[in-house]
This record gives structure tokens, sequence and C-alpha cells, in this order.
């Protein structure tokens, strides 16, 4: 076969199946429209999918606005984490989160993992440099690797491994609003005001939902 050729069908055949995704209403809008739309987890919910990588200093940064924003976060708002994986390495901190999640102590171990990898410049890209983390934040060793080594957690790794093109991502942090929207630094060209674009979708998206449940008198 023609190498060249198999290369070119193979690129062709991915750009079709990516989502296109165009700027709204011309420049300054600090979004972008995915079309088409990705169906949510809960239609009754507006869903926010962040994107993020502990190994992104950017992600590290937002997150302290984006825990800020959570505390009050509205109550039809589903919010959601999404590591994206770019690489290996990104797969490997990708399958540390899901542990995490499998094993409910996302809210224990998130921060002081981005700490560990951000400020202690430590790799944590090992099943045994894994457990121990998680060992040292409650986390039987055992119990981990059996979670770590879970049909759960390999699941949510294949799924995560499409999740960005599904949605246009290419970079992070990046936040996607109810499947429609997108938004990230360079497009809000901060982070305080990736959280007012998400905010002011996240409006426009709820007064969309309550006038499609209005009942007709």
């Amino acid at each position: 076969m023609n190498t060249k050729f198999f290369h070119f069908s193979l690129l062709l055949s991915s750009l079709l199946f990516m989502p296109f995704v165009q700027a709204e209403n011309g420049p300054g809008q600090g979004y972008e429209v995915i079309s088409p739309a990705q169906p949510t987890q809960d239609p009754d919910k507006i869903e926010i999918i962040e994107f993020f990588w502990y190994g992104c200093p950017h992600c590290y940064r937002f997150e302290p606005v984006l825990n800020e924003w959570l505390k009050n976060k509205p109550d039809n708002v589903q919010f959601i984490r999404q590591p994206a994986i770019f690489s290996a390495l990104w797969g490997k901190h990708a399958k540390a989160y899901f542990t995490a999640e499998a094993l409910g102590v996302v809210d224990v171990v998130h921060a002081d993992f981005f700490d560990a990898i951000q400020n202690k410049k430590q790799r944590l890209t090992s099943e045994d440099d894994l457990a121990a983390f998680f060992a040292a934040h409650g986390v039987d060793e055992a119990t981990f690797r059996s979670a770590y080594n879970s049909f759960m957690v390999d699941a949510k790794m294949r799924q995560a491994k499409t999740m960005a093109a599904r949605y246009g991502v290419t970079g992070v942090p990046a936040i996607v609003i109810n499947g429609k929207y997108k938004t990230n630094g360079p497009l809000a060209k901060s982070h305080a005001n990736m959280i007012k674009v998400m905010n002011q979708l996240i409006a426009r998206e709820s007064a969309d939902m309550s006038k499609n449940t209005e009942i007709p008198e």
C-alpha cells in the first residue's frame, strides 16, 4: 500500500469526524460555537466540562479561580472534570484522576496532586509512585491498586482519549458549556474572563431551558 496515501486517508477521515468549531458574532465574544452540539449527560442540567492536565501551569493557576466559582455554582449546573489526554504522560496523570474518582477521594487528592506536580516537581507516573501518593492520603495500597487496574478506570481512560476531539479542544484549560460552546484562555483573554463568559452562557442556556419547559396556557 502507498504509505503516503494511507496517512492522507487517515488524516482525511479524522477531519471528517471532528466537530466544526466557529467563532460566533465575530471576535471579542470569548467563546466558540461547537457544531454539531454534543449531547449532555443530563438534559435537565446545564453541563460544564473542564478539560485539564495536572502538568499544565495554566490549569494550576486556573484552579483557584474555578474553585471560587464552584462555591456558588448554580443548582441547575452539573460540573464535570475531564482530564485531557494528548500524550502518554497526560494519560498517566489522567489515570490517577480516574482512580481517585473511582475511590471517591477526588476532593482529598486533587489539589495536592497539582501541588506535587507543579511545585514539588514529582512525576507521579508509575503505579508504585501513585500507590505511595494515595497511601499518604489515607488510601490503602491494595485498595488503590484494585481501583487503578479496574475495568471502570480502563473504560474511563478509553473514553477520555476521544473526548477532546469530540469538542474540538486542542489545549487546556478549556471549558465546554452544555455541549454547545467552548472557551479557553486565548479566547477569553484571562482566567477571570473565562468564568465571566461561562456564566453568561449558563444564563443563556438556563433561559432557553426555561422557555422550552413552559406549559402553554
